[in-house]
């Protein structure tokens, strides 16, 4: 018995395993309260006869384990469409630069001093203009080679990688951490969760529509162009929602590393490679593993809170090589 035969229940338990991620990083934290006050909080929004707890579950652990959901689940979902356009189980979200891009702006930012806002504004900038520049280099009129592609995306990768070493060298050292934890990812300063969300489910959405063409591309372009599939504006529609849902997972906690590598990864080790069953696999477990992980990163050492990428890649990385010894053996 594989999970494959049974995508069904493998759904099923994936929704258990969000809702049990979301309903413990409401669980713990500095103060406790009880699992039933938390359900009547929930469902009485509007009362705040217990104004503490109220206020704690709407306004501090609700939005932080909603935003840690949605970062999960967008990394995860780019990992998963990038997987699927280059026909490579090792792409992740960050492998054509985006990340670089967005962390330069991003660093530059607070190296004059910005505020939260205008860093998240040069974050953005510097993402999109790391997408515009890989596309232009990498796409001919009627043409894209995907191989150039991959190569501009390393390329500009690499030369991210130079510009934030200098900057965190000249920085201060009083902004240092700042900058560390922005780069290794953090959810305790995630702001709009509304666009993260609304990106996710247009990304999400519009997948799934086109996943059966998604399953035909993955056997290869000349299949899919044998097949009746319009190859190009399909990859070009890929790019540009993997782009999205990474660049909205950035702008909500910074580069948190791992997730879409690893989620899209662990689920077709399952058995599972009907995209059809792999976003939403996907998706589901890539917002319940970074929820879990950033619970585990504020309250391990509490008060002492740790970047949720150190965690992602701790619990990654030997969840990975396990399900790669059970596929071997």
């Amino acid at each position: 018995m594989t999970a494959a035969k049974y995508p069904l229940l493998l759904l099923t338990l994936f929704c258990l395993l969000a809702f049990g991620g979301l309903f413990t990083g409401l669980l713990f934290g500095s103060v406790d309260i009880a699992a039933g006050r938390i359900v009547q909080v929930l469902l009485s929004p509007n009362d705040r006869n217990d104004s503490v707890a109220h206020q704690i579950i709407w306004q501090l652990r609700l939005p932080r384990v909603l935003a840690a959901f949605a970062c999960g689940g967008l990394l995860a979902l780019a990992g998963t469409l990038l997987q699927v356009l280059l026909r490579n189980p090792l792409a992740d979200p960050y492998i054509l630069g985006v990340s670089g891009g967005a962390a330069v702006g991003a660093l530059l930012a607070m190296l004059l001093g910005w505020g939260l806002m205008l860093t998240n504004v040069a974050s953005l900038a510097g993402a999109l203009t790391a997408i515009a520049i890989v596309f232009g280099l990498s796409y001919r009129i009627g043409d894209w080679n995907l191989y150039r592609l991959l190569l501009t995306g390393v390329v500009l990768s690499a030369g991210s990688t130079a510009l934030t070493t200098l900057i965190l060298t000249l920085a201060p050292a009083s902004d240092v951490k700042g900058m560390l934890f922005w780069l290794m990812g953090d959810v305790s300063r995630a702001e709009g969760l509304l666009p993260a969300w609304l990106a996710l489910i247009l990304a999400a959405g519009v997948s799934m529509l086109f996943s059966g063409s998604l399953n035909v591309l993955s056997l290869g372009q000349m299949k899919a162009k044998t097949l009746g599939v319009a190859v190009l504006p399909l990859q070009m529609g890929i790019y540009f929602f993997a782009s999205l849902a990474t660049v909205a997972a950035l702008m909500l906690a910074g580069a948190v590393g791992f997730v879409g590598l690893i989620v899209p990864h662990a689920v077709r080790l399952l058995g599972v490679n009907d995209v059809r069953w792999l976003l939403p696999l996907a998706i589901l477990l890539g917002g319940g593993f970074l929820t879990l992980a950033d619970t585990l990163a504020r309250t391990m050492w509490a008060p002492q809170q740790l970047p949720v990428g150190v965690l992602t890649a701790l619990l990654g990385v030997p969840t990975l090589l396990l399900l790669l010894s059970k596929k071997r053996s």
